[in-house]
């Protein structure tokens, strides 16, 4: 999991939308303060309070925040989430990007939430992939992570996973690992599609084995095979339907690209209200 988020540069996100200067705001008087609520029209797992934050200490430092959930935390439709106050104009340009994070971020802990509730009792851990929106991969396993499910490896820098093209290259799944076992000392996983290629990585000693699209028979078998020799962690065409009978053949993690990649925004509203003079 990442533990601790990175500061938070959220310049690029608010240039994206601003660019030389919002022409809307502007209409409204400088001075003007405005108050404003954050509501959840669905049920949902929170998350994105920092990026929310980080938006509007950009554009105004003296904006006041108020949340009434925390990150983590299950809340049900039409809830208010939290209040902002201060500068109109600062709420008014920082709404849809602030807004933005948290129904991206609370999309992706709500579904890995679902996937975590449907494995549970089992032993089994959810994961998540590198499937992520380009730029936003910390944010988003940190949503998976506020949902209930783990984090797999971060990037290609953190972990080895071998996959076909790389047995493929490497020459065999044994040579695959005794090279990589060479190179760093970081966890090795690799890749097999059949049970063959489960016995030939068995004997090479990786830390972990994912099994690529087995059937649920096969996943038993491996499992006995193995004998808690080596983590083994499915993965392919695995759905909110079927990860339960997945997570009961007695597999250590289930792989979820959907967790990321498959996101459909949670819909809030946020309904600024400027205040009296």
């Amino acid at each position: 999991m990442i533990e601790a988020l990175k500061p938070l540069n959220i310049n690029v996100f608010l240039e994206e939308d601003i660019g030389s200067g919002d022409i809307t705001a502007a209409i409204i008087p400088e001075t003007a303060q405005a108050y404003a609520e954050v509501i959840t029209r669905e049920s949902m797992v929170m998350c994105g309070q920092a990026w929310f934050n980080a938006v509007f200490a950009q554009l105004n430092s003296n904006v006041v925040i108020n949340w009434l959930v925390a990150d983590g935390d299950f809340v049900t439709e039409n809830n208010v989430l939290c209040t902002v106050q201060g500068q109109a104009r600062a709420l008014l340009t920082g709404e849809r990007t602030a807004l933005n994070w948290v129904q991206l971020l609370s999309a992706t802990a709500t579904v890995a939430q679902h996937y975590a509730d449907a494995v549970a009792g089992t032993g089994c851990k959810v994961l998540d992939t590198r499937k992520t929106i380009p730029g936003l991969r910390d944010a988003q396993k940190y949503a998976v992570a506020c949902g209930g499910a783990y984090n797999h490896r971060i990037g290609l820098y953190d972990g080895v996973l071998i996959k076909e093209n790389h047995i493929m290259a490497a020459g065999s799944i044994t040579k695959a690992i005794q090279v990589a076992r060479q190179l760093t000392s970081v966890p090795v996983e690799v890749e097999v599609e059949t049970m063959a290629e489960l016995t030939e990585a068995l004997a090479a000693k990786p830390d972990r084995i994912m099994l690529d699209n087995f059937s649920l028979e096969d996943l038993r078998t491996a499992v006995a095979l193995t004998g808690g020799k080596v983590e083994l962690e499915a993965s392919g065409n695995i759905s909110i339907e079927t990860i339960k009978a997945v997570a009961e053949t007695g597999v250590d993690y289930i792989s979820i690209g959907a967790l990321t990649k498959h996101v459909k925004a949670v819909d809030l509203s946020m309904r600024v209200k400027v205040l009296p003079e």
